[in-house]
């Protein structure tokens, strides 16, 4: 047995567990509809008439009007998993009306999200439906163009401020370029909730005017969607999360590993659809956002999760890669600089093995850059002797010199540095 096999042993018996709070409540799922919808309804209504004491009252009242757009949400989501309605012609149904406030596709989100539940933690399966995550040894092997664009979309101004308007009223407006992963009802969602949201602008410029609908709608869909991808991301991205790769990643570990707790106020459980028990949701997304508290309340084992408050989720934001290693996610500084000196370590010895064969042409002596001081406070050994027959046909490391320079062709041509945890080849 496994170390993933022996941790997942501690929650066996799941299944049995949340078997009995599968099933929807109708009345509870239509008095939902009732006060998510009407909620938003009512604060157009507000916020049209606050236009005339002064735009920035607009945008104040904007905040508790994309709580109710991102209850809808949940209802999207929820409808997505078939557990809103016992019905999937209803779930169908509501989701696609959903679709219209939230400007969400949804046949092509009910997809990529159920990718996101089957592969959620996976390090092969990253890319549909999750935040881009890399492992430090990814980060510091990449070109830099691949790093300067990371670290832009890490940044949290871009993740949580531009990025959620733009892909939610932007990009969710065409369908991915990778065609061969979506069938047609999943492309054509696009289509069909594009028309749907131009009559819902006709309508609502018909009631208001057009100028006042871009002043109403377009507030409460940014803020909603920056709420929506923080959500997302708190609840997947802690330092103590779960990634693995594929041969021993674990389902049950990946829910309540790789998901967290997050304990808000009521008034923000309530707004947010109680999806900070997510580590619940992920176990079996078929029970209904109404149902999570429950759950979590009410089985002592299934409480064995992180637990992240409004204030401390703040902290999470600095953590940008997955130490493999540590298990944990790091920041780019501080703990990274471990990563990146095992990289200088990494490349020089990957070009001595390399270059065990005696080069075509003679080379200048191997320079490996490190500072012992700060690899021994990283607990990173020091290299001190390589296999003879080395780049320069001797074994050790130099001190002083920059790089090895050979003159001959193919891979042994050009130069190679190993300094502040960047390679550079030429």
């Amino acid at each position: 047995m496994n170390d993933s096999s022996q941790a997942a042993a501690a929650y066996e018996g799941w299944q049995q567990l949340v078997r009995k709070y599968s099933k929807p409540d109708l009345r509870k799922s239509i008095w939902q509809v009732i006060n998510s919808f009407g909620g938003l309804l009512i604060s157009w209504v507000i916020l049209y008439y606050s236009l005339r004491v002064g735009y920035w009252l607009t945008l104040l009242l904007a905040i508790p009007a994309a709580g109710f757009l991102v209850r809808i949400f949940i209802i999207q989501h929820d409808c997505g998993h078939n557990s809103f309605f016992a019905s999937r012609h209803a779930n169908d149904v509501v989701g696609i009306i959903s679709s219209i406030f939230t400007f969400v596709p949804y046949f092509y989100w009910r997809k990529s999200h159920a990718i996101h539940h089957a592969h959620h933690a996976e390090l092969e399966e990253r890319g549909i439906g999750d935040v881009w995550t890399l492992t430090v040894d990814e980060y510091y092997t990449a070109p830099r163009w691949k790093r300067v664009m990371y670290r832009t979309y890490r940044n949290p101004v871009f993740l949580f401020v531009f990025a959620p308007t733009l892909y939610f009223v932007f990009l969710m407006r065409f369908p991915s370029s990778d065609a061969k992963l979506w069938t047609r009802q999943e492309v054509a969602s696009f289509w069909w909730t594009n028309l749907m949201l131009a009559g819902k602008i006709a309508l609502l410029s018909a009631i208001f005017g057009f100028g006042n609908t871009l002043l109403i709608v377009l507030p409460v869909i940014a803020v909603a969607s920056c709420v929506g991808t923080w959500l997302f991301y708190v609840q997947h991205q802690f330092e103590r999360t779960y990634w693995d790769h594929t041969p021993q990643w674990n389902y049950t570990l990946a829910a309540m590993h790789g998901s967290s707790y997050y304990k808000l106020p009521r008034v923000l459980q309530w707004m947010t659809g109680n999806i900070g028990f997510h580590h619940i949701h992920h176990l079996s997304p078929r029970i209904p956002n109404y149902r999570l508290q429950q759950v979590h309340e009410e089985n002592p084992m299934l409480q064995q999760v992180t637990q992240l408050t409004l204030l401390g989720s703040l902290k999470t934001v600095s953590l940008t890669l997955w130490d493999e290693k540590r298990r944990r996610l790091v920041t780019f500084r501080g703990d990274c600089r471990r990563g990146e000196l095992r990289h200088q370590r990494l490349d020089a010895e990957r070009f001595c093995t390399k270059k065990r064969e005696q080069p075509r042409v003679g080379c200048s002596r191997f320079c490996f850059e490190f500072l012992p001081r700060k690899a021994d406070q990283a607990g990173v050994g020091v290299p001190t002797t390589v296999t003879s027959g080395g780049p320069c046909g001797k074994s050790g490391f130099c001190s002083c010199t920059t790089g090895i320079r050979c003159r001959g062709g193919g891979r042994s041509a050009g130069i190679f540095r190993v300094a502040k945890g960047r390679r550079y080849t030429g």
